[in-house]
């Protein structure tokens, strides 16, 4: 037997989604993701995730289209590839669990921010002038003093 808070939280989360569809015309923005694909040994992973990883969900293609990680030989079933996956990394725009788009492989700091923006207005409702950008934390050590 489920708890009753647990059943209220489903129905409220339910009626979420079914208003913003309905008062938004469109699906809520946080319908798209960004699926990278990796392995381990892959040193591009390995240079994505230390140039890009720590920033991305602070930016408003991260908060637009959150990251999501599958490991090349373990690909989640709840996506509609439109072909294979060959190369790591390799970065899906999925939305509603069909791939849109596709960047394979890594090609270094300042070609992936323009590439990822260009595939999500391609592809999605993505509109960098207008996307929201994730709010900053507060910082809480600037309250502490000494």
């Amino acid at each position: 037997m489920s708890h009753p808070l647990r059943k209220t939280a489903r129905r409220l989360a339910t009626a979420a989604v079914v208003l913003c569809a309905t008062i938004g015309g469109t699906a809520p923005v946080w319908a798209a993701e960004l699926l990278m694909v990796e392995q381990p040994g892959c040193s591009w992973c390995a240079r994505w995730n230390e140039e890009i990883a720590p920033i991305y969900p602070k930016t408003a293609e991260g908060a637009f289209a959150p990251l999501r990680r599958a490991d090349l030989r373990a690909l989640p079933d709840d996506v509609a590839l439109s072909r294979r996956v060959t190369f790591t990394p390799t970065f899906l725009i999925v939305d509603q669990g069909r791939e849109m788009a596709r960047l394979e492989g890594y090609p270094g700091e300042d070609f992936f921010w323009p590439l990822l923006t260009q595939l999500l207005q391609q592809h999605t409702s993505f509109d960098p002038e207008t996307a929201q950008r994730p709010t900053p934390a507060p910082d809480t050590a600037a309250d502490h003093n000494g």
